[in-house]
């Protein structure tokens, strides 16, 4: 039984997924990060970046426990260890990694910042309506899920024609598109990707997990916990 260390966000959701996707057991423990459970000493040994997911498999490499923090190297982990999810020539996983790579120095990071400047800065005390700022994060979003759209165009899902982790490691930020101020109509490719990929339903039971506490932080301290320096 897997442990899961997670809160519903788009990185949180990485993990949910593939462990729904893969028919792996978990137990699921939850880090509020509005409330900085993310900073406790106990967590902080598994996860020294203070950031979720993170997980401690029990029957890890040789059957002895391994701790893996960071959302990529959780899935590259998982999808090892299942032998799914990762292709099956060596051409195959080198496409995975080259997209799963892209995500997580370029969609996460971006979306991330795009969805900090366009809703929470500005509400920040005092506020921080930086219009350069927004124009950035948002323009550049919008370039990222262009290069998408053009690699579907000629690919069913973003690795090739199979689903991977990949694939779970971009929808996440990808289907908060509404939220980062981006359009869809001149992305039919994307549009179709999404659409399929949300329908699956270990994606639906990943993204269900905990749903209910998923917020928008807007109060003061949460605000204070997530963006202090």
């Amino acid at each position: 039984m897997i442990d899961l260390y997670f809160w519903p966000t788009p990185n949180g959701w990485k993990v949910s997924i593939a462990l729904e996707e893969m028919d792996l057991p978990y137990t699921t423990h939850l880090i509020n990060i509005g409330k900085g459970d993310q900073f406790d000493p106990e967590f902080l040994k598994i996860a020294p970046n203070n950031r979720m997911p993170a997980i401690v498999d029990p029957d890890g490499p040789d059957g002895e426990p391994i701790s893996v923090f960071e959302s990529g190297a959780i899935l590259m982990y998982l999808a090892r260890k299942t032998g799914r999810f990762y292709g099956k020539t060596e051409r195959d996983r080198i496409a995975v990694e080259e997209w799963l790579m892209w995500q997580m120095g370029g969609v996460g990071p971006m979306a991330g910042q795009a969805h900090h400047f366009l809703k929470y800065a500005p509400n920040l005390e005092p506020p921080q309506d930086l219009p350069y700022a927004k124009d950035r994060y948002r323009t550049e979003v919008g370039r990222l899920y262009g290069v998408l759209d053009r690699r579907l165009a000629e690919n069913e899902y973003v690795a090739g024609d199979f689903y991977s982790i990949a694939d779970m490691s971009i929808w996440g930020w990808a289907s908060l598109w509404e939220g980062q101020q981006q359009v869809l109509d001149d992305k039919p490719h994307f549009t179709r990707w999404l659409e399929t990929v949300s329908a699956r339903p270990g994606v639906l039971a990943g993204r269900a997990l905990h749903a209910e506490l998923r917020g928008d932080h807007g109060d003061k301290q949460a605000q204070g916990v997530l963006f202090r320096r």
